[in-house]
């Protein structure tokens, strides 16, 4: 299983074929993804536990456990996590394409670009 960790937290690939990836996303408390897009792959979030503030296109939202997001292929995104325990969901990404190199970076906490 491939793990990745970042300054926000950590994700997990649960599964990964030529037309769909599946991770698990933890989210510290606080913690931010860096706002950005995707020009090869959309995506659908389930958020299984703690509260999130989703930006979608420059709109702000809430999101509880249980409930889905939909981020369309090239839609701007962002999830914070503004509960009081870990934020996880469930990210299927489809699409024709994966690889973190397909981020585009609008903004970021941690000052990194879309190679990092």
């Amino acid at each position: 299983m491939e793990i990745g960790n970042r300054p926000w937290g950590s994700y997990y690939v649960l599964e990964d074929t030529n037309t769909y990836k599946v991770k698990r996303i933890e989210v510290n408390i606080d913690g931010r993804l860096s706002y950005q897009y995707h020009n090869k792959r959309a995506e659908v979030w389930t958020i299984v536990q703690g509260k999130a503030l989703v930006t979608l296109n420059d709109k702000d939202y809430e999101y509880n456990a249980g409930e889905v997001v939909i981020i369309p292929l090239q839609a701007k995104h962002r999830i914070k996590n503004i509960g009081k325990e870990k934020l996880i969901f469930i990210e299927v990404q489809h699409g024709t394409y994966f690889g973190e190199d397909d981020i585009v970076r609008i903004e970021d906490d941690y000052n990194r670009s879309s190679e990092d």
